[in-house]
This record gives C-alpha cells, sequence and structure tokens, in this order.
C-alpha cells in the first residue's frame, strides 16, 4: 500500500476507499474497502478501550493495596472519558506532551527489558515446549497468539493518513526517505 499511495503520476491516494476505487473501480473499490476499513476502526477502539481500562485498573490496584476495588468496566469507561475529552483538542500539537511521555515510557521499558535480559543472562533448565495441556488449551493459545500479533499492528489502519501528511514531489516522493 505504501507503494500504491503515489502509483499514478500527480495523484496522491490519501484514504483508503480512494485506494481501493483505484484498484477495483469506483462502486466495487468502496463496498470492498469501507466494511473492512469500519471493522478495523471500530475493533481498534473496543480493544484500546478494554486495554486502557485495565491498565489504569492494574495501576490504582498496584498504587492502593488498601483501597476498595472498582470494577473494569468503570476504569474502561473513565478510559473513554479521557479519549472523548482528548479528541475535542484541535490538533495533535496541543497534546504533543503525551508523545514525549509516550517515548520516554518506550524508552525506559526498552532499558529495563534490556538491562533485565542482560543482567539474568542465559538461565539454564528452560523449557520451551508448549503449556498446553490439552487440545482445546493449545487452539485457545493459537488464536491468543494470532491476537497478540494482530494487537501489535494495529496501526495499519492509519498508515495512509500518515503518508498524507508527508511532503511530497515527483522528485522525491514520500515512500523514498529523505
Amino acid at each position: 500500500m505504501v507503494e500504491m499511495h503515489e502509483m499514478i503520476p500527480r495523484k496522491r491516494l490519501d484514504r483508503y476507499h480512494e485506494l481501493g476505487q483505484e484498484a477495483c473501480g469506483e462502486k466495487m473499490g468502496l463496498w470492498i474497502v469501507v466494511p473492512q476499513q469500519i471493522v478495523v476502526d471500530v475493533g481498534a477502539c473496543i480493544v484500546y478501550m478494554i486495554t486502557g481500562g485495565k491498565s489504569l485498573k492494574k495501576v490504582h490496584d498496584t498504587l492502593c493495596t488498601d483501597c476498595k476495588d472498582i470494577k473494569t468496566s468503570y476504569w474502561i469507561i473513565i478510559f473513554a472519558s479521557i479519549n472523548f475529552l482528548l479528541a475535542q483538542c484541535p490538533n495533535f500539537n496541543s497534546i504533543s506532551f503525551i508523545s514525549l511521555v509516550a517515548v520516554a515510557m518506550s524508552s525506559t521499558f526498552s532499558a529495563i527489558a534490556w538491562g533485565a535480559s542482560i543482567h539474568k543472562w542465559i538461565t539454564p533448565d528452560v523449557s520451551y515446549a508448549s503449556r498446553s495441556t490439552s487440545t482445546s488449551d493449545t487452539i485457545f493459545n493459537f488464536f491468543s497468539a494470532l491476537g497478540d500479533v494482530a494487537f501489535a499492528y494495529a496501526g495499519h489502519n492509519v498508515v495512509l493518513k500518515i503518508q498524507a501528511t508527508m511532503p511530497s514531489t515527483p522528485e522525491n516522493p514520500s515512500k523514498k526517505p529523505t
């Protein structure tokens, strides 16, 4: 898709429905792309809301061990409310501090993981066999692993939108590194 983004001279395909229409025709492109895009966007939003709510609950439970337990569904609503308020910002520059915090956290987590693996080094007597005890466990673990991979690559639904913000000329297209 990165290559198809600028495959037609002097025309950029900045949205998935435009790309679908170019590849499959005016009507069929919409019928193929739009339902899939809606499913991916809605699914990603649901997954991020649940993950964010569970993370807030975990932080609360870790920091406040003596506090009353709050249901996960309430944490999901709190996370969704925070997202709703942030969505009211006129542009991403107004919340750039969140990107800075995210970079710092990601770098810190990576450094901790790297340091811990260096410290632990090679552990003897480690079994890499499957932990599954039954066929249903194996199948469930397989689909759980597929879900983990899908969650890790959920950003693919915005790649064209990101490319649309990059400057591009015929001599220096956005798909080439600058």
